[in-house]
């Protein structure tokens, strides 16, 4: 058989063959197929002030719980990550057909996806519409605050999860972790002028502190590094009562499950070709937002989610209809998103044995899982009401008709008499 020599060696014209369609097979192999991405908002300022805090609302150019010059670059910084890790995946100019981004509707959270996605898609071509404007305007959807049951934890209302938060106030590490820090709370209480400090409000003394600090504002002198330290554990603590230290899974079905169902809806759909072209969905959320998925996903470190921190999903397929899922969390700017693993499988997970693993979390019916009353019924208990109320109304006039006309009946018989008339 005639073949190639390279130098010494003799190359067989099958096994070329052989080796450039393995090259082929290998390149075609493990193809991005759909990214979701679930991101913090960035550096914002305080949510309140504490009663006795010297920097009260007018130290922040815009008010409370707004995102900050720092914020806007912070997720700028992250746009440019996610354009140059899905370089070649994404079109290099935005296309409305591959990308959907959702927000809460906060003001911080929705200024966080414009940043974003001005650092994702600065404009090109015919897309500058004005050549000293680096920025191009891109659609973010969100609903209001009020109805948003997907991207604002915890969901409420929710009477069983109320349930379950009354039951953790009882477990030993609760009731442990109170006894431990009450003179501690108490302090602080009283430094704040705040009349209650608790576990579960504590984190706002927190974040106010931490806030002030990253903007170079003066702390009390009773805000030493001990009870900075001390506050921001107690911080982390309040993050797991929301959603873990007992009934960790119940409390996930309740809450971040929510979340969970619809991404894993999206990777399905993007894995049976139903997205229509979409590959990229955002979510521009909370620290809660990703304590809540964290947690259903088993996979939280116990600390606050930092700002622009982004959670990272990627459907890829290895070959034709085998799919596999990635995750990686970005907490760093300075490094590369590290790896996650739900417990029971490998980072790179065939996407059948994701689903499987965290079906556990998913609720099959949210409304009665929560204890709410059903709308349809709540409906038809008022629709019988109405229905018997209008019955026995119309009894009671029936009842009423039938007596007035038996007492007229009465009285016209002792007027007229027929013996009478044959007396006359």
């Amino acid at each position: 058989m005639a073949g190639w020599r390279s130098g010494s060696r003799f190359i067989s014209p099958v096994w070329l063959m052989v080796t450039v369609l393995g090259q082929l097979l290998a390149a075609q192999a493990h193809q991005l197929r759909f990214v979701t991405v679930v991101y913090r908002h960035g550096d914002r300022s305080p949510v309140r002030a504490y009663p006795t805090d010297v920097h009260q609302e007018s130290a922040w150019p815009q008010g409370f719980g707004q995102l900050t010059p720092i914020g806007m670059k912070q997720q700028w910084d992250l746009g440019q990550a996610l354009r140059a890790r899905y370089k070649g995946f994404l079109n290099e100019s935005y296309d409305r057909h591959e990308i959907y981004v959702r927000s809460t509707d906060v003001d911080r959270t929705l200024m966080s996806a414009e940043s974003n996605l001005a650092g994702l898609y600065p404009p090109e071509g015919s897309q500058i519409f004005n050549p000293n404007i680096s920025w191009q305007p891109i659609p973010v959807h969100t609903v209001p605050d009020s109805e948003d049951r997907l991207l604002k934890f915890p969901i409420l209302p929710c009477p069983k999860y109320l349930k379950l938060q009354e039951e953790t106030r009882r477990s030993p590490e609760y009731v442990n972790k109170t006894r431990d820090n009450t003179e501690f709370l108490h302090m602080v209480a009283n430094k704040t002028g705040l009349k209650d400090c608790s576990l579960e409000s504590v984190w706002t003394i927190s974040d106010i502190l931490f806030c002030e600090s990253k903007h170079n504002l003066s702390l009390p002198s009773w805000v030493t590094t001990e009870v900075f330290e001390r506050l921001s554990d107690l911080k982390d603590f309040s993050f797991r009562f929301l959603f873990g230290i007992i009934e960790q899974e119940q409390k996930a079905r309740l809450q971040g499950g929510v979340l969970v169902a619809q991404i894993l809806k999206n990777i399905t759909a993007a894995a049976r070709n139903a997205s229509n072209s979409l590959k990229f969905i955002a979510y521009s959320t909370h620290d809660t937002t990703l304590g809540a998925l964290q947690m259903a996903l088993d996979v939280y470190n116990g600390k606050q989610a930092p700002y622009a921190s982004c959670h990272i999903f990627e459907l890829y397929e290895e070959s034709p209809g085998n799919f596999t899922v990635e995750m990686y969390f970005r907490n760093d700017s300075t490094q590369q998103p590290f790896p996650l693993s739900v417990p029971g499988c490998m980072h790179r997970c065939p996407l059948e044995r994701f689903r499987s693993l965290l079906d556990r979390v998913i609720a099959k019916d949210w409304e009665k899982e929560c204890q709410l009353s059903n709308p349809v019924n709540d409906t038809e208990v008022i629709v019988g009401l109405v229905a018997c109320g209008c019955i026995l109304f119309l009894l009671i006039v029936l009842l009423l008709t039938v007596l007035f006309r038996q007492k007229s009946q009465t009285v016209g018989y002792q007027h007229v008499s027929d013996m009478g008339e044959e007396q006359s």
